[in-house]
């Protein structure tokens, strides 16, 4: 299969809009379903969302997913089945295995302030496995200029929280205007720019919600024109491999 690089702008994501969110989907999620916008390797969902002060997704059911929040601005509290509760924030990996059965909420944890993240979903290896819940705060300097591994299953790779499929990881890194960072080696790569701009070698420019879905591909630099923040997925596979 040849290099391919596709790139995806923020301004073409579907978007849900209620009096209190504001989710941008890089694929198909919910009402919005197109069918060749599906996935990209093994990532299904990759929701850019934005929930209003003191509101939030009550309490919900979801099965057989790896599901990885990723908090920008803000704090958003999470209380599941399994007993665990908590509030997450930036440089907070957190990961949620829903498995044979999770029910769970998030709400926004302030009254004045709108919280802003990316929620992204993987398919796990195996199905009906025991629900489970992981979290790590991460050293924010050590997240700036470099890209940080935050969530992994892949064998002898190290990182923050782990995921229950052998074939996908997920890295970070926050870039101060002028910060390089080399974009790993894999069959598939999800690039996101969660915040700020960049500029991405072989491809161009890339302002806050653009992404780039990479193909056999990997190794090229991504320079921040402004102080930006990149979600990266890492895949060794894609659905049905």
């Amino acid at each position: 299969m040849p290099a391919h690089a596709e790139v995806r702008r923020a301004a073409a994501r579907a978007v849900t809009t209620t009096p209190w969110l504001t989710s941008r989907h890089s694929f198909s999620f919910g009402d919005h379903y197109d069918p060749d916008n599906t996935h990209h390797g093994l990532l299904l969902v990759n929701n850019d969302d934005i929930v209003a002060p003191g509101t939030g997704f009550d309490t919900h059911p979801h099965r057989d997913m790896e599901i990885v929040t990723w908090v920008l601005q803000g704090q958003l509290a999470h209380q599941d089945s399994i007993g665990n509760r908590g509030v997450i924030y930036p440089g907070l990996a957190q990961r949620m295995s829903a498995g044979n059965g999770i029910l769970h909420s998030e709400k926004n944890d302030s009254s004045t302030e709108s919280v802003h993240f990316v929620q992204m979903w993987v398919v796990p290896d195996e199905t009906g496995i025991t629900p489970g819940y992981q979290q790590h705060e991460i050293d924010g300097e050590q997240l700036v200029g470099n890209l940080v591994t935050i969530a992994t299953g892949i064998p002898g790779q190290d990182g923050a929280i782990a995921l229950h499929n052998r074939k996908a990881a997920l890295h970070a890194a926050r870039l101060r205007t002028g910060d390089a960072v080399s974009l790993p080696q894999a069959p598939y790569l999800h690039l996101f720019t969660a915040r700020g701009a960049v500029s991405c070698e072989g491809v161009g420019d890339l302002h806050e919600g653009d992404a780039v879905r990479f193909t056999d591909d990997g190794g090229r630099r991504v320079t921040a024109s402004e102080p930006s923040e990149l979600l990266v997925w890492e895949m060794h596979a894609k659905l049905g491999d």
